[in-house]
């Protein structure tokens, strides 16, 4: 069948290259059109319980992860040249395009009683124009006198300032989104260049945005540096430019298809889907470096014969031999990236979908033009066959052959005692994310974010609704009890080492009476039944929406258009997903204390637990995925060599590499998270390609020595030996090149695949044909 395969590609060369040309125009022209995903990575199902609460809370109060801050730290922020550059600040922050409020000191307002309206009024503290600093110090005295805005928007104990920036969500999910982000760093910039005060920038808008476009930028870079890198070992390994280039040619034509079939899917390319094209080029690669050296090998065998008889019978052998070979390694390592796409979570069912039919299309790539364009190029010459001969390598698989010949026992003694080791590492592993631990400690993203939590007590959003169970229930004086117990619950998150005190309603109506009794900060209570009645307007529905100040927008901001729910919105550390659990079960243990259920409903929602719940997701689903990619791969084993004794020794050197890059991650410290864990699923896809190549020439040899298991060991040692080294080399070069990036993710993918793909070579070359000697059959 692929001999006959063979000489129809290379009788209808011309044409089928025409078409795949013709193809590749047309994917290209769809690549052309692919755009990024500038959306959070959307690994819940959107049928998760959690994932419908939140898009309830967001469609009630709005999104929660539009806010970015500002922090400034100073003795003189309240100075007249200092006050007035962080004046100017606030004032260009609002004129950033997109910026919907700025919250900040300059805008802050105070409540002040108006007898004969009967009403408070909110009146700005800090005028436009500060003239003097008696001026500026008095303006500087009411507000520090107004406790609301302590831990908010500043905290006296670190001199320490805060200003939040709202910006549009739409905005947030485009392009646009950059811009916006360089506007607002920009105007911080220029605020330190005038006072020479370091600012510091945080909230989720600014990480997703900078994260994403310096991942988006470094896959770029890695894309380019992997071919690079890829094109100068195969100059080094076969000494010829047009071989080279042809290699090159398929990997870029698969990376094109790839790009295309994101967009033909109906897919964006996300922070997962823009790894893929570099993942063809390193499993591209080998498939040229296999099918080119089986040519050169087969030339070698019938160079007694006329050139052009002996390049098309080594053509033909080429395709005949390697073509089944290709398609099974293909074909695993498919799986192992395919199974991704039976998990709910969207992000990986796009991976898996985009990265399965991109692995086949290598192949059918591979399996046209390499000996469609070989046909056409002169025989190899003499120089451009010398790596056969290799010394080191030789000299390497003689040594190999004698451990395998002459030390079972120590092979299989050293195995034992490294799975230990190994496993004892496993016990050690933990499973833990952060939002933002992917990045050094010494990136400025990151250090700013602790800023925020050693002052602040962190950015990250977690919203707490109170659910009344009744329409108007948050209206008249009778809300007052349901306030009360909302204070009662922000006393004890503001109690928390990782939280900071709550904005809701509750601090509102604090304010409010500390307003209606002259600003007295010993006033900021909760009102009682004697002194409610001035804050009724509050608690009434609103019949006006002309409410043109911060403070009035942010009440309405906290109670749903029902009156029924309102909301307690909290910043809090990005303690990961270890220590979130105990410190929501707290809050929920807390609010069951305070609202019974039967009156009230009270819900957590929020970035910060859709994180949590996306973080359990995705690893949970790679688990399963690499189960499945396990189960799927066997039966594809056992259909290709009918043996079960074949499966067991195929599938013991594919587990250990795995085992032992676990290990290293336990005693490393590199904890399991959704960064990580893809490592083992993309290291399974590529190390089982070495064994289906050692063992299918194992199968297609045994005859030839009449059944003979150490004579067919011996042959196919020295046969695949070569290109499995050169492969594994090419392969651990194009994954040792993600150890460039300022990632901790796509580090650990760099160095840690690096390191399964090293240990999955040395148990393919040396364990497996131990246990083919010994399990052969008696």
């Amino acid at each position: 069948m692929w001999q006959g395969l063979g000489r129809f590609v290379l009788k209808n060369r011309l044409i089928l290259l025409i078409a795949l040309l013709i193809a590749t125009g047309i994917m290209g022209f769809y690549a052309s059109k692919v755009k990024l995903s500038y959306e959070f990575s959307k690994a819940i199902p959107t049928d998760n319980p959690r994932y419908q609460e939140y898009l309830d809370f967001k469609r009630t109060f709005g999104d929660d992860g539009n806010l970015l801050v500002l922090g400034v730290s100073t003795k003189d922020l309240f100075t007249l040249k200092n006050f007035a550059a962080y004046q100017q600040l606030h004032k260009e922050l609002k004129q950033v395009q997109h910026v919907e409020d700025v919250l900040s000191i300059p805008a802050a307002v105070a409540l002040q009683k108006d007898s004969l309206a009967e009403k408070l009024t909110a009146l700005k503290i800090f005028p436009e124009n500060i003239t003097s600093q008696v001026e500026l110090d008095s303006a500087a005295s009411i507000f520090l006198n107004l406790p609301f805005y302590r831990s908010l928007l500043y905290n006296n104990s670190t001199n320490s300032y805060l200003a939040g920036v709202r910006i549009n969500k739409d905005v947030l999910n485009s392009p646009r989104r950059s811009k916006v982000i360089a506007d607002i760093t920009a105007a911080a910039n220029k605020f330190s260049s005038v006072t020479g005060l370091e600012t510091h920038l945080s909230g989720l808008p600014l990480i997703r945005t900078v994260v994403a476009d310096r991942i988006q930028k470094e896959m770029r870079l890695f894309l380019i540096g992997s071919l690079a890198l890829s094109v100068l070992i195969l100059l080094l390994f076969f000494r010829s430019f047009s071989t080279t280039l042809i290699s090159l040619a398929v990997v870029i034509i698969g990376v094109i298809w790839t790009v295309g079939t994101i967009y033909l899917c109906g897919y964006n390319i996300t922070l997962l889907t823009a790894l893929i094209p570099s993942l063809v080029v390193v499993i591209g690669i080998p498939n040229c470096i296999y099918f080119i050296n089986k040519y050169h090998t087969s030339y070698l065998r019938y160079d007694s014969l006329q050139e052009t008889e002996s390049k098309e019978k080594a053509l033909v052998d080429m395709v005949s031999k390697m073509g089944v070979v290709t398609l099974f390694c293909n074909l695993t390592a498919a799986i192992g990236f395919a199974v991704f796409a039976l998990t709910r979570s969207a992000i990986l069912r796009e991976f898996g979908v985009v990265a399965g039919i991109s692995i086949m299309v290598i192949f059918v790539i591979s399996f046209i033009l390499l000996p469609s364009v070989l046909s056409y190029l002169r025989a190899p010459r003499k120089n451009q066959l010398k790596y056969l001969d290799n010394k080191w390598i030789s000299v390497f698989l003689t040594k190999v052959e004698v451990w395998a010949f002459h030390h079972k026992k120590t092979v299989i003694s050293v195995t034992a005692l490294v799975l230990i080791i190994a496993i004892t590492g496993i016990m050690r592993l933990r499973t833990e994310a952060h939002i933002v631990d992917d990045l050094p400690a010494t990136d400025k993203i990151y250090t700013d974010l602790k800023y925020f939590e050693k002052n602040f007590k962190g950015v990250m959003p977690l919203e707490i609704v109170v659910d009344t169970k009744k329409r108007n229930g948050l209206t008249g004086m009778r809300a007052l009890n349901v306030y009360e117990k909302v204070d009662l619950l922000a006393q004890y998150i503001s109690s928390q080492a990782y939280m900071n005190r709550p904005l809701s309603v509750s601090e509102g109506l604090k304010f409010a009476k500390q307003g209606f009794y002259e600003n007295d900060s010993t006033q900021y209570l909760m009102p009682n039944a004697f002194d409610g009645s001035f804050v009724a307007e509050y608690l009434r529905p609103s019949k006006s929406a002309g409410k043109n100040n911060n403070f009035t927008r942010m009440l309405n901001s906290f109670v749903d258009s029902t009156k029924q729910r309102t909301r307690l919105s909290v910043s809090m550390a990005d303690v990961g997903t270890q220590k979130l659990p105990e410190v929501l079960e707290g809050i929920r243990k807390r609010s069951g204390e305070l609202f019974d259920t039967a009156s009230y409903k009270v819900t957590l929602t929020g970035t910060s637990i859709t994180f949590l719940e996306g973080s359990r997701f995705i690893i949970n689903g790679l688990k399963e995925s690499i189960l499945w990619a396990f189960l799927l791969i066997a039966v594809c084993m056992l259909y290709l060599f009918r043996s079960f004794r074949i499966l067991v020794c195929s599938l013991i050197p594919n587990v250990v590499p795995l085992v032992i890059t676990a290990g290293i991650m336990g005693w490393a410290g590199v904890p399991l998270k959704p960064s990580t864990v893809l490592i083992f699923s993309v290291a399974l896809g590529i190390a089982v390609d070495i064994t289906i190549r050692f063992l299918v020439n194992y199968k297609q040899d045994l005859g030839v020595y009449h059944n003979d298991v150490a004579a067919t060991v011996r042959s196919t040692v020295q046969q695949t030996g070569l290109s499995i080294v050169y492969t594994s080399l090419v392969l651990t070069a194009g994954f040792i090149i993600f150890c460039g990036s300022s990632f901790g993710g796509t580090f650990a993918l760099g160095w840690l695949t690096s390191v399964t793909l090293f240990a999955a070579t040395i148990t393919n070359l040396i364990l497996l044909p131990v246990l083919l000697l010994l399990l052969k059959k008696k």
